[in-house]
C-alpha cells in the first residue's frame, strides 16, 4: 500500500476478531517503532507488547471499553524519563517522542491490514501498577493491535485553510 493510501485508510477500530496476528506483521510494526525519529535520536521510549489473553484483568482496569481487550495484543508506549530530551526552555520531549513512535506503529499496522485505536484516556496508575512497569517508565499511549471486525467510516476533517497558515 502506498504511503498516502495508508494514511487515508487509517481509522480508529473499536471491534476486533480474535484472529492471531502473524509474527512477521508484529515484527514489522515494532520495527516501525524502532526507526521512528526521536529528539536527538535518544530513543527514550519502551514499547510493551501485551497479550490480552494473559493480561485481560489488568488491561480492563487500564481502560474500561469492552473492545480494548478483543484484539490479540495491546501495545503500550512509555517514555523513559531517565533518557528523554528536555529543551533549554524546559519543554519535555518524552511525550512527543512517544507520539511519533505510536503514529509510526499505527500507520505500519494499517499498511499491513491490521486495526488499531490510539488510546490516551487511560488510568495511568492502573497501567503502571497492573502491568508492573519498571520505575522511570511513564505510560503515554496504548493501542489494541489485531484484525478489525469493522471498517469505520472516515471522519470529517477541518479544511487546510483552517489548519495551515502561510507566512
Amino acid at each position: 500500500m502506498d504511503f498516502f493510501e495508508t494514511i487515508g485508510k487509517r481509522r480508529s477500530v473499536r471491534s476486533y476478531s480474535d484472529r492471531p496476528v502473524e509474527k512477521e506483521k508484529l515484527a514489522a510494526v515494532l520495527e516501525a517503532a524502532r526507526t521512528a525519529p526521536t529528539a536527538k535520536n535518544l530513543q527514550a521510549f519502551k514499547v510493551f507488547v501485551i497479550s490480552t489473553r494473559e493480561n485481560k484483568e489488568a488491561l480492563e482496569r487500564v481502560y474500561g471499553a469492552r473492545w480494548f481487550c478483543e484484539a490479540p495484543y495491546v501495545l503500550l508506549v512509555c517514555a523513559d524519563t531517565s533518557r528523554r530530551w528536555i529543551r533549554a526552555d524546559g519543554k519535555d520531549y518524552g511525550n512527543v517522542d512517544c507520539a511519533i513512535v505510536m503514529d509510526h506503529m499505527i500507520l505500519a499496522a494499517t499498511a499491513l491490514g491490521l486495526g488499531t485505536c490510539w488510546i490516551g484516556a487511560f488510568d495511568a496508575r492502573a497501567a503502571a501498577d497492573g502491568l508492573r512497569l519498571p520505575p522511570g517508565l511513564e505510560p503515554v499511549a496504548f493501542t489494541p493491535l489485531g484484525y478489525g471486525n469493522e471498517t469505520p467510516p472516515a471522519r470529517k476533517r477541518r479544511s487546510l485553510d483552517e489548519l495551515v497558515e502561510y507566512r
